[in-house]
């Protein structure tokens, strides 16, 4: 563990109370009674089919003020639009949001557009919980092992969340707030008047500079990434339902209950659960090195991703006996997993699934395997970690 990473880590345990109160508890599935292994997690409800996207170069310097007007912007393709978070069977996002994705030797650059008709934030302060505003938001998980990830949410008004969360919430995770992005960049750029009630706004777009030294803290894998490495990302927008109440945007409220109704919840790649913290569902973004503009990359997708999903199949199966048994299994009948759980497009094109897995258990443990095409072996064990 990195120095610098390792003393907030410690600080984040001494006053974790703190910590806690920083940020709301996630809407997970409920737990039982037990230690962490009795969260009832759900399974996504969609096909485990990552959404793609190759980021090219830029040759020339990025001014983060959020308008995305340079060049290398111009040449970058838009990702698809985003979905609701359970996926494209249900209704479609109210307003359109997409994005795009450069790369250079010092900084990622996202940049995001979000139609909106009525744009308006309220928390200027750093760290605050900005979902409680309408916000965009990106997670990263450079090596894919669904540990040690990034999050940083932002409003219309540039102000930044950003926290490293050492494991999943599923996974007695907690989130480090003392965490930041440093020399992290943020551009807004209001296309219309903010917190202006009575006329109509066409949207807000946001640009975002995040040094790969940053992002070193929850990389295993290369920082900055070498040309074709693969990382795990995701790209979300909260949009909450408003009135106007004199001259404030008040959120929307439930007229039975008095309180707000629920965030939508919008995103590049779905996750079929309501829970974004699913990073094994988060997509794929391919460094090119070719410069935006300048010729184009394919895709590649990677075998041994599909084997992850496979193992995280047997993950949910585990976690679901353990909270109906109280202890593990090794019995693949018993999780219905005689068969191999087959990845979606592209990866289902793959040809040659390994199954049966290893699998090893004690009442309160368990570790599961599948070898590799190389010669070596996927392994993700109770915690959800995945190497």
């Amino acid at each position: 563990m990195r120095p610098r990473l390792a003393t907030v880590l410690i600080l984040a345990l001494v006053v974790a109370g703190v910590a806690s109160a920083c940020k709301p508890a996630p809407r997970l599935a409920s737990r039982l009674p037990g230690d962490s292994a009795a969260f009832v997690l759900p399974e996504p409800i969609i096909p485990w089919a990552p959404r793609a996207y190759v980021a090219y170069r830029t040759d020339k310097p990025i001014t983060a003020d959020g308008r995305l007007d340079e060049p290398a912007w111009q040449a970058a393709p838009w990702t698809d639009d985003f979905v609701d978070i359970l996926g494209p069977s249900k209704p479609a996002p109210r307003f359109r949001t997409r994005a795009k994705m450069l790369w250079d030797t010092t900084n990622l650059y996202i940049g995001a557009e979000l139609s909106d008709p009525d744009v308006w934030a309220n928390i200027t302060e750093r760290d605050a919980v900005i979902f409680r505003d309408n916000d965009f938001e990106v997670f990263i998980d450079p090596d894919g092992d669904t540990q040690s990830y990034v999050e940083l949410e932002v409003n219309a008004l540039g102000t930044a969340w950003d926290l490293f969360l050492p494991k999943a919430y599923r996974d007695e995770g907690h989130a480090v707030n003392g965490w930041d992005i440093h020399s992290l960049r943020v551009g807004v750029h209001v296309d219309g008047t903010i917190n202006h009630p009575g006329d109509v706004d066409r949207g807000w777009t946001v640009e975002l500079a995040l040094p790969w030294a940053a992002l070193r803290d929850a990389a295993i894998t290369a920082s900055p990434p070498k040309p074709g490495d693969q990382w795990r990302l995701n790209l979300s927008r909260v949009e909450w339902r408003t009135r106007v109440e004199g001259r404030r945007y008040v959120k929307a409220t439930d007229p039975a209950t008095g309180k707000p109704l629920p965030e939508d919840n919008w995103l590049w790649t779905p996750q079929g659960v309501v829970n974004v913290h699913y990073p094994e569902m988060w997509g794929f973004v391919q460094f090119s090195p070719l410069v935006a503009g300048q010729g184009t990359d394919a895709f590649v997708p990677r075998f041994v991703d599909g084997e992850k999903w496979m193992l995280r199949v047997l993950y949910y199966r585990e976690r679901a006996f353990y909270a109906a048994h109280g202890f593990f299994t090794d019995d693949l009948a018993k999780l219905r997993l005689l068969m191999p759980p087959r990845p979606g497009a592209p990866w289902g094109a793959l040809l040659g699934w390994p199954w049966p897995p290893l699998v090893s258990v004690t009442p309160d443990f368990f570790e599961t395997s599948l070898p590799t095409p190389g010669g070596g072996r996927i392994i993700l064990t109770s915690d959800g970690a995945v190497r």
